[in-house]
């Protein structure tokens, strides 16, 4: 399974990383916007994994150009943020499968990408 992370904050994106990597997932790291958008170009991940709240770039036109380019793929929305804590991120992003707070423990954050990540495809 191949999933990208897309996730401003260096040290997080790579703790994710290293924990879905033990569990035998190829990972990619994009810290922005721009980074996601060319991992996209490149290939079509199985889920991605993407920070809502980026320093470079938005995630929700990092979310709807994975819906243009790659229809099958299921995203998984993390934050530290309440602000869509009431379930409207799902109407943002069509192909959300998931709202997370950063600090979900990595073995759930795998479960729930080993989930969807199988039947994205």
């Amino acid at each position: 399974m191949n999933v990208l992370i897309v996730e401003s904050n260096a040290d997080l994106a790579r703790i994710w990383a290293r924990h879905l990597e033990r569990q035998g997932v190829q990972v990619e790291i994009a810290s922005g916007q721009s980074d996601a958008i060319e991992s996209l170009q490149r290939a079509e991940p199985n889920l991605i994994v993407l920070g809502l709240l980026l320093d470079e770039g938005s995630a929700l036109a990092v979310s709807d150009y994975a819906q243009y380019r790659h229809p099958e793929t299921k995203v998984i929305i993390t934050s530290n943020s309440r602000f869509f804590s009431d379930g409207s991120i799902f109407q943002h992003a069509a192909n959300a499968c998931a709202f997370l707070p950063n600090e979900v423990e990595p073995d759930d954050l795998t479960a729930m990408v080993e989930h969807f990540g199988q039947t994205s495809r």
